[in-house]
């Protein structure tokens, strides 16, 4: 069976939100908009006398003009330090050090290949969805390496090569946030959520596995999830495929194999070394005090950049082993490339800083969030319908703006401190979050990932098109959405906390 695009009102209204989500600005443009609109409502909130009352202390805060004098003295003479001084934007780089270099040296590739070639065929389903889902750690590489992969591995088993695609996709994308391995996503994250915490409680701190024990618990749930849906959806739809089988797919070189091996015993080694400074009671990595872990440790303060050393380490030694790292001048190529495409995010992060500086010092953002708290308690909107809620926006923002960074810097300074003032806890906020820019990206239109597993598609049926790709990804985005949302209200219920120092609600003072 063929695929064959289909049409309908419901591709109709995909074309719709596309055609729309293709008119926005980039999101450096959509900053710098953002950034006029914020100096411009800081004027006639001024002018007008806007103001709210802190229930934390039951100050009055007031709209600050920031085109007046001053104003226009601390935007200038602040913005560099408004870059240069955004709390997280070290954390990312150094940690890309790291992911960079596994991903360039191709370990990361290898590693997924591999895990594929050695799962026996009964579990050749859930390894594709697994390494889906571990594989967000990489980044880019999950998407766009794990469904061509993925479609021939399938073709031998006698599915729909689109089984593969769809599934891997559905599993690198729309269980984004879930993971065992702290990486990317988390610091991307965390580096909206803490300034915009630091709103209302300016000694906030966060890190960056306050998410960390539900989204390792989600990696198992997900997994049956898609599974679920690929054996009941997608593999009855999709039927047999009368094509010819694609046979680029070579296996992995003996020279890859022993490379990977031995990148895996290295950070296997590295994580061990660490280890022995955690582990005793006496170890340098605890809390000299209390003798903590995760409480104000060392350890804890170094996280990111002990995760840099558990992702440098094996792509190193990957790299020098498999021959693709074989001069000092490839190893600064490939660390170079990696920074490369960080740069984008810096010039980012450059017009985000200001425009949550801009936020702050009108004090639009506690003043907007004060008021929307009192207009949800008066509304008494709370618990698991407002988290229900905020998960639908972020899901359907998400359609339009594609970039997480760039949707949680704008959405983060208004719901952090929001949430706050209910009661709960920035990591709750984050991970809402996360969970509804999670479920909709198998079918957003505004990743750069769609078009080219369009092209993969094409490659199996030339008249597979957008359509095709996003009936078969619905069903995924659909159930993904209530299985997020069901594990969220069981954890919610439950009162565990989301990870280190990650609890629901905000500690009573």
């Amino acid at each position: 069976m063929q695929t064959k695009e289909k049409s309908g009102l419901f591709n109709r209204f995909l074309n719709v939100i596309e055609r729309l989500g293709n008119k926005l600005p980039d999101p450096i443009v959509l900053f710098i908009i953002l950034m006029i609109a914020i100096l411009i409502a800081s004027f006639f909130a001024g002018m007008a006398g806007l103001e709210a009352e802190n229930p934390a202390d039951g100050e009055t805060i007031q709209a600050v003009n920031l085109l007046s004098g001053s104003g226009m003295v601390q935007i200038l003479t602040e913005a560099i330090s408004n870059f240069s001084a955004f709390p997280p934007l070290g954390m990312v780089l150094v940690v890309m050090i790291g992911i960079g270099l596994a991903e360039k040296s191709g370990y990361f590739e290898t590693a997924m290949r591999r895990a594929i070639e050695v799962s026996p065929q009964k579990l050749m389903l859930p390894a594709i969805i697994l390494v889906g889902i571990i594989g967000n750690v990489a980044g880019d590489a999950g998407p766009i390496i794990l469904p061509p992969i993925a479609a021939m591995v399938v073709m031998r088993l006698g599915y729909h090569p689109f089984v593969g695609l769809v599934m891997a996709y559905a599993a690198a994308l729309g269980a984004f946030s879930a993971n065992v391995i702290p990486g990317m996503s988390e610091a991307l994250a965390m580096a909206f959520t803490v300034p915009a915490a630091q709103i209302l409680n300016p000694d906030y701190t966060g890190n960056l596995l306050m998410n960390y024990y539900f989204t390792a618990v989600a990696t198992l749930f997900l997994l049956i999830i898609i599974f679920y849906v690929t054996k009941k959806i997608t593999i009855p739809r999709l039927g047999t495929y009368e094509g010819e089988e694609m046979t680029s797919n070579e296996p992995l070189k003996r020279k890859e194999i022993t490379a990977l091996r031995w990148a895996n015993v290295s950070v296997i080694l590295a994580a061990i070394f660490f280890m022995i400074f955690v582990i005793p009671e006496n170890g340098i990595l605890r809390n000299p005090e209390t003798g903590s872990i995760v409480q104000e440790s060392p350890f804890m303060d170094s996280i990111v950049f002990i995760l840099t050393i558990l992702f440098f380490v094996p792509g190193l030694v990957y790299g020098l082993v498999a021959g693709t790292l074989r001069t000092s001048k490839d190893f600064g190529r490939m660390l170079s490339d990696a920074m490369g495409t960080m740069g984008s995010y810096i010039v980012l992060v450059f017009f985000a800083a200001q425009m949550l500086a801009y936020f702050n010092w009108s004090n639009l953002g506690p003043i907007i969030a004060i008021k929307g708290a009192n207009l949800l308690e008066t509304m008494n909107v709370s618990g698991i319908p407002l988290f229900i809620g905020f998960i639908i926006l972020a899901g359907l923002i998400n359609m339009m703006i594609g970039s997480a960074s760039a949707k949680w810097a704008i959405l983060a300074p208004v719901f952090v401190p929001m949430f706050m003032l209910l009661g709960y806890d920035p990591a709750l906020t984050q991970l809402l979050y996360r969970i509804g820019d999670s479920f909709s990206n198998p079918v957003t239109p505004m990743l750069p990932y769609l078009p080219l597993l369009l092209a993969f598609a094409q490659k199996y049926d030339k008249n597979a098109g957008l359509g095709t790709l996003i009936a078969a990804l619905l069903p995924y985005a659909i159930v993904l959405f209530f299985a997020w949302t069901l594990l969220l209200i069981v954890w919610y219920l439950l009162g565990i906390p989301l990870g280190v120092d990650g609890p629901i609600h905000l500690p009573e003072s």
